[in-house]
């Protein structure tokens, strides 16, 4: 594009303002030399129609069967379109007495005007007897037979003497080209390639399949351009041709031939002015010559060519005309896709306007004949076309475009012009975006400018092409849809004197556009997908329509049986499962026509690929939207319909484009998490059946249109609705499967980094889904066990299919380096093993648990290896810490279960009593070690609770040994400070939970009993005395635990039975009861026997007793009187009520104050 040299041009001291933009220029201005003077022009020089062919159209013009409106670059939302010698003749209405006739349309606010040559149409048409009635209507206006004028032989000479003029005033060597005989059948065709747009469809209507055939003639034009023209204020788009020549102190003139003897007149005055003027040429260089022979040369400035001698005339009645003229065409040719007819008799004073589109209805013979029916058809279309690359820098344009595509569809005749058609609602399908964002997002709303009303200042683009359009409004304009004449009701309107014209702000423009309707906006995505839908349904049944009637599709094969989903289970599955990796990968050349007849490479074939990849994206979304608004049923049928789309589009095109197989993937994986949401959610399956039942009308008429191309069959086995959880699980797996395939195939290898870890994290999800599932199954058999029976082969399958599962999760979680997931999938391993560990555990003849088993011993330890692999794998708390917790509160359960099992059944056929020993401290520390006591969490009290539990078990143990252990001095010493150690720590635990007192009575009565175990080898009565009394104290603790056990039956919670030794969680909360009298009727002995002993030792002591001794003796002897009297039917509370009392008595005062207050 070469610049344009003074952007705005001032003429006439100010009178008129015009400035001029190119849009489109084939070349920069060429370098020129005048021929000398005395240069014969009738001799023709060298150069001939040789070189610079560009000169051939400007100068012999171009051919008249050039394409309607193919010179133009269609640039939306200006106030006219022109040809320049369109517009002059326009504005040259007033002085001129010729003929005009011009054919204006209107498309949004600017109007298109082309020259109507109705006696070239009637020349064309008389072959056929086509036409008749405008024939009829033409001649009434004329009043005399219509004739075609011919060129005389002064046309042809001056025109020969113009181009051999301008040849010679090339300055340079072009190549030329040779030039036939009839030379005036100028072709514009490759100036309409140029100038059309081949987005989104290209189509190739009747008329330009015919002008294809005619053979290119004439010369290339290279001083083809379009200039934004800005007139005043009236904005214009003009396609220009006129020679530009520059080079030396003139860089930029025009050129022009006079015969000395034929003065200039105001005609051709204004001609060169506004031939200047559109093109922003400073300067007209005048070339004189008589009879061919060149006298002189004359520079004029464009400015001074209004002064001319002979052809004085006023520009700014030139630029009344203009705002008159424009006025009078935007109040009257008001409707979008009419046809408009401009028309001034020869020698008349009256300018008519008729709308033939109206006229041409009113003959209902030839209701569908009008000729420009097609061609605004086209233009609609391509405006709409042009401004679709715009519409995503600007959605304002969204309004116009639907617009003008719904005024293309209104025009045309679907059986005619199916291709058009269905490449309009395929644009139309294309304005609703799927991702669009929405106005929360920070969008732009398309209600602040979007709706058809799309004329407005804020739909203009670039401001210096779109200014702003004054338009008054004058109600009491001096023409209106009232003001035609009486004696031709047919008019639109009527301009009774051209001198009107002249008249300053005669005609107003009174017809302000309005919507006909806004723009559908909507940010619910179902509704935009909706939309989008019916569009392409309308075109696929454009499509359709020109291949086949509904009819003929083709019938079904009676030897061909219909699959069925559950044909043999799992291998059935798979055969359809395997139909997702050949229908995303398969390649082929389609040679044949396709199912419905359709031949490839036609128009109908390239439309349905896109009308069917358009609808499977739609039901995509529709699909994503109601995964995520939990309608399951919903979102499983429209992944099906998605998938049949995409399932035809594969039967068309045997060739998938990278974007294509990216979108499959993403289709396999939304189906696998539809299908992963149903299997967890097996409850509500009945909502989910009637929401995945249910069809529009539109979803089945494209299923129909579908099935013209496709069983669509192929993708049943993943979109089907099934019952069972574990196919569904199933299913999903394959759907990641397949979609991980594709992901990492040859095509998309490089194009997948964001997606693939995505699908990598689903894959590793579902595998671990799968896992849980087949892991809570050989669970369930366990307990639905009876008898203790041997490991089953079905418990040892499930148990493969789990742990398979497993590992493959862990990998793909392993591949994209999330610790997180890896450990979560190390710590269900574990659990596994656990699960495997418990079928592995032996019964006796008499049903009864027998010894630790080494399977056992080998699957918690394979168990413990897992979790602290999973705890490798998180690295450290701060990863995330509720992992982290789990995976600790596993961990410490195994060892503690463990150990228990190894303590309470104890191998002693394998093992010596020491080595078990041993195995079930470490077991035990290694528990407590991972139990947290420091964190606050919900799991704390249960921490605390085990870690109790693990203490009086190790005391238990080392109070055990320290039993039976004869002959090593120092080791029973080391048992009994260890026995000693673990029973403190085990009663400080559960003096701190408050909710366990059975176990805190059972571990002081144990307490007890190992300091009175300790006492009877004591051979002092002062030692056996000093052992009492600190057995005494230990025994004084269990008022804390006779004052919690009666706070729960005051509570009359209900009792529960529950075992601690081997349970995973704490007691539940509730009382034992029998396990309570089970303590007491110990502790009333143990109590007696203590206080007898204590009493008996004081009473018989040889030391002589201190006051205080007496006052201790003295209450020992009421206490124990109290427990003799007492009422051994007495009811348990009241039982428990005297324990506490008597128990206070025996504590120190300021024990028993702290006691108190600890208490409360």
């Amino acid at each position: 594009v070469w610049p344009l040299f003074d952007p705005t041009m001032y003429l006439g001291n100010g009178e008129v303002k015009s400035s001029a933009v190119v849009k489109y220029s084939a070349a920069p201005p060429s370098t020129y030399a005048l021929p000398e003077e005395k240069t014969d022009l009738k001799l023709p020089p060298a150069n001939w129609l040789r070189e610079n062919p560009q000169l051939g159209s400007a100068v012999l013009g171009s051919s008249s069967k050039s394409k309607p409106f193919s010179r133009f670059l269609i640039y939306y939302l200006t106030d006219g379109l022109y040809h320049p010698q369109n517009i002059k003749k326009l504005l040259k209405i007033p002085y001129s007495k010729s003929h005009v006739s011009m054919a204006v349309h209107r498309v949004g606010r600017t109007l298109l005007v082309d020259e109507l040559d109705i006696q070239e149409l009637f020349r064309r048409s008389s072959q056929t007897g086509d036409w008749t009635w405008l024939k009829d209507f033409y001649q009434r206006l004329n009043d005399q037979k219509w004739q075609r004028k011919k060129k005389s032989k002064e046309h042809w000479y001056q025109k020969a003497i113009l181009s051999k003029f301008l040849y010679y005033s090339i300055n340079g060597d072009g190549a030329a080209e040779p030039v036939l005989d009839n030379m005036n059948e100028g072709d514009d065709d490759k100036n309409a390639e140029e100038c059309s747009s081949s987005w989104p469809a290209t189509f190739t209507s009747p008329s330009d399949a015919q002008e294809s055939e005619i053979p290119e003639q004439g010369l290339r034009n290279d001083f083809v351009r379009n200039i934004m023209w800005t007139f005043e204020d009236i904005h214009m788009l003009v396609g220009s041709n006129m020679p530009i020549f520059g080079g030396g102190r003139y860089p930029a003139v025009s050129l022009k031939l006079r015969d000395s003897n034929k003065p200039i007149n105001i005609l051709t005055g204004i001609d060169y002015w506004l031939d200047n003027l559109m093109c922003n040429v400073p300067e007209l260089v005048m070339c004189f010559h008589v009879n061919g022979i060149v006298q002189k040369y004359e520079m004029i400035k464009t400015e001074d060519i209004p002064h001319l001698e002979n052809s004085t005339f006023s520009t700014r009645v030139v630029k009344d005309i203009a705002q008159n003229i424009l006025s009078f065409l935007k109040s009257n040719c008001t409707k979008e896709g009419h046809t408009y007819w401009l028309f001034k008799a020869s020698g008349s004073d009256i300018v008519k306007l008729y709308d033939l589109t109206t006229l041409c209805e009113e003959a209902e013979e030839e209701k569908y004949q009008n000729p420009f029916t097609l061609p605004v058809a086209v233009l609609l279309y391509k405006v709409a076309s042009n401004l679709m690359l715009k519409t995503r820098q600007n959605r304002k344009h969204y309004g116009p475009v639907r617009t003008l595509l719904l005024n293309c569809i209104k025009l045309l005749d679907q059986e005619r012009h199916p291709q058009i058609i269905a490449s309009a609602y395929y644009m139309l399908s294309e304005l609703f975006q799927l991702n669009e964002p929405s106005e929360d997002d920070g969008g732009e709303s398309l209600r602040a400018g979007g709706s058809e009303d799309s004329y407005s200042d804020e739909d203009r683009v670039e401001e210096e092409e779109e200014e702003d359009l004054t338009e008054d409004s004058d109600e009491n304009s001096s023409f209106s849809n009232g003001s035609k004449l009486q004696d031709d009701s047919k008019a639109v309107a009527v301009i009774r004197s051209v001198g009107e014209l002249s008249v300053p702000e005669k005609y107003k423009s009174t017809h302000q556009i309005r919507p006909s309707g806004s723009f559908p906006v909507s940010q619910d995505k179902e509704e935009r997908c909706r939309h989008i839908l019916s569009y392409v349904l309308l075109g696929l049944k454009a499509v359709d329509g020109s291949i086949k009637k509904e009819s003929d599709l083709p019938a079904a094969d009676p030897n061909t049986p219909i699959p069925l989903k559950y044909e043999d289970g799992a291998s059935a599955a798979e055969k359809g499962i395997s139909l997702l990796l050949e229908r995303g990968q398969s390649t082929f050349n389609q040679k044949h026509p396709t199912r419905s007849g359709m031949i490839p490479g036609s128009w109908q074939y390239h439309m349905k690929m896109q009308l069917f990849l358009k609808a499977s994206k739609a039901y995509y979304v529709l699909s994503d939207a109601a995964t995520n608004l939990l309608k399951y049923g919903r979102a499983l049928r429209y992944i099906k319909l998605s998938m049949q789309c995409y399932d035809a589009y594969c039967s068309v095109n045997g060739t998938l484009s990278p974007q294509v197989l990216q979108f499959h993937s993403q289709c396999l994986s939304l189906c696998g998490d539809i299908q992963l949401m149903l299997a967890q959610n097996a409850n509500n399956r009945a909502a989910y059946l009637e929401e995945y039942s249910y069809q529009t009308k539109d979803d089945q008429e494209i299923l129909h249109s579908l099935h013209r191309e496709s069983s669509c069959q192929a993708f049943n086995m993943v979109t089907d609705l099934a019952m069972d959880p574990e196919y569904q699980l199933f299913v999903s797996s394959k759907c990641y499967e397949a979609a991980h395939e594709l992901l990492i195939s040859e095509a998309l290898r490089d194009d997948n980094s964001d997606q693939l870890p995505q699908l990598l994290k689903r894959l590793g999800n579902i595998r671990n889904e799968m896992g849980v599932f087949y892991m809570n199954q050989a669970a369930a058999l366990q307990t639905d066990k009876e008898v203790k029976k041997p490991v089953s082969t079905t418990e040892q399958e499930l148990w493969k299919k789990s742990f398979s599962f497993f590992e493959k999760g862990m990998g793909d979680f392993e591949a994209i380096g999330d610790k997180t997931n890896t450990a979560l999938l190390l710590c269900n391993t574990g659990r596994l093993m656990r699960i495997c560990a418990q079928a592995h555990c032996t019964t006796l003849a008499d049903e009864s648990r027998g010894e630790f088993s080494p399977e056992e011993a080998l699957y918690y330890n394979k168990a413990i290896d897992y979790y602290l692999s999973a705890m490798r794998s998180l690295g450290s708390r701060e990863t995330h810490p509720a992992v982290w917790d789990s995976v600790n509160w596993e961990l410490s359960t195994t060892y503690f279960t463990l150990a228990t099992l190894l303590q309470d059944f104890a191998p002693l056929s394998r093992k010596a009593q020491e080595q078990i020993e041993r195995e079930v401290t470490e077991a035990m520390i290694k528990s407590l070690k991972y139990c947290d006591l420091q964190t606050e969490s919900a799991r704390q009290p249960l921490y605390q609770y085990r870690a109790a539990t693990i203490h009086h078990r190790l005391a238990s143990m080392y109070h055990s040994c320290f039993r039976n252990q004869v002959g090593d001095e120092h080791l029973r010493k080391q048992h009994r400070s260890l026995a000693e150690l673990h029973y403190s720590k085990a009663v400080s635990l559960f003096l701190s939970l408050k909710e366990a007192p059975c176990e805190l009575l059972r571990t002081l009565l144990e307490r007890v009993a190992f300091a009175e175990f300790t006492m009877a080898g004591q051979s002092s009565s002062l030692t056996k005395l000093k052992s009492l009394t600190g057995a005494m104290e230990i025994m004084t603790e269990a008022h804390h635990a006779f004052r919690l056990i009666q706070k729960e039956l005051l509570e009359n919670r209900p009792a529960a039975s529950e075992s601690a030794l081997c349970s995973d969680m704490a007691a539940t909360p509730g009382l034992d009861l029998p396990e309570v009298t089970k303590l007491i009727g110990v502790f009333e002995p143990s109590f007696c026997f203590l206080l007898l002993q204590i009493i008996k030792l004081m009473a018989t002591g040889k030391r002589k007793q201190s006051g205080k001794d007496e006052e201790t003796l003295k209450t020992y002897k009421s206490v124990y009187s109290k427990l003799l009297r007492a009422d051994k039917s007495a009811a348990l509370p009241d039982r428990i009520q005297l324990y506490i009392e008597l128990l206070l008595q025996l504590t120190p005062q300021p024990g028993s104050d702290s006691t108190e207050r600890r208490d409360q």
